[in-house]
């Protein structure tokens, strides 16, 4: 007789930590999106950083373990193809959202909108509160305030860092309609806004996306899309209600948000585990090289 008992969860990842049972959280196009948005930032920051701190010790051996300055280009080129790629079919994802919703203002109002609202900057307040032991915490809606701001950091992200880099990349062409000085202010802020962006993601996106206390040492939630309603009444408890009114159903496959979920295999969790893992010791290591080149240079 086959044993049918759900596997164990995987403690290290705060989504799976608490009481069951698991909600869908994130759909499949999303966490592609967020793979894409991951492979590619790596891909820039990595072969753009010995460009940046070329006089730093650790520049020249990175660079050849890309495998030379040329090779470093096409892989560099190969992120900005992806970047440009997610960005465009998220840009047509908004569109057809808004094109078959009935209600669209749904999108940029309420609780479920990642478009910015008053009560952002109201729960920022009570949250720095909290961290002083000054006041509860607050109750966060589907989205947090500080996922709403990574969120459309991606936008001008891509617009400031992708329009100048596309000036690097396409000089010939954009020296035709473009003076040769503004070729130099690309230069410059092609530089600087990437190594904040990278700064930001490896210091406050990891702490507070994994390194806070009660997610400590990963939340894998958006590697398996989904949580235990213990994650969700902690992290999002203005979703409870929806996620209650599908408390009767049987867990499904359709990745729905807040509608009830099978656990994560222990295959899926251990896979989500060791990307995640990876990409944090990239991110620290690499904070770890910028600061060096920073302070020593």
């Amino acid at each position: 007789m086959s044993d049918h008992r759900p596997e164990a969860p995987l403690h290290i990842d705060a989504a799976q930590r608490g009481a069951g049972p698991f909600v869908w959280r994130f759909p499949l196009y999303h966490r592609i999106t967020h793979g894409a948005v991951i492979v590619s930032f790596f891909l820039l920051v990595i072969t753009g950083l010995p460009l940046r701190f070329s006089e730093a010790f650790w520049a020249g051996p990175l660079m050849a373990l890309l495998g030379g300055v040329k090779m470093a280009g096409i892989l560099h080129r190969i992120g900005a193809v992806i970047t440009f790629s997610y960005f465009g079919a998220h840009a047509a994802f908004v569109v057809r959202r808004l094109w078959k919703e009935p209600d669209p203002m749904k999108l940029f109002w309420g609780q479920d909108s990642l478009v910015p609202q008053p009560r952002d900057i109201v729960d920022f307040w009570h949250q720095t509160r909290w961290y002083f032991g000054r006041g509860p915490r607050p109750r966060f809606g589907r989205w947090s305030y500080m996922e709403k701001f990574d969120y459309f950091a991606v936008f001008w992200g891509v617009a400031i860092i992708g329009s100048s880099g596309l000036m690097l990349w396409f000089p010939e062409f954009f020296s035709r309609f473009l003076p040769g000085w503004l070729f130099n202010v690309a230069t410059i802020v092609h530089s600087d806004e990437a190594l904040l962006a990278a700064g930001f993601i490896f210091t406050i996106h990891f702490f507070h996306v994994h390194f806070r206390p009660e997610k400590f040492p990963l939340d894998g939630v958006m590697f398996t899309g989904r949580a235990t309603r213990s994650y969700m009444e902690e992290e999002h408890p203005g979703v409870m209600d929806e996620i209650d009114r599908h408390a009767g159903e049987m867990p499904s496959t359709r990745q729905q948000p807040d509608t009830p979920a099978p656990p994560p295999t222990r295959a899926a969790s251990l896979t989500a585990a060791a990307l995640g893992f990876l990409a944090l010791a990239v991110g620290v290591s690499l904070t770890g090289m910028i600061l060096w080149a920073v302070i020593l240079y």
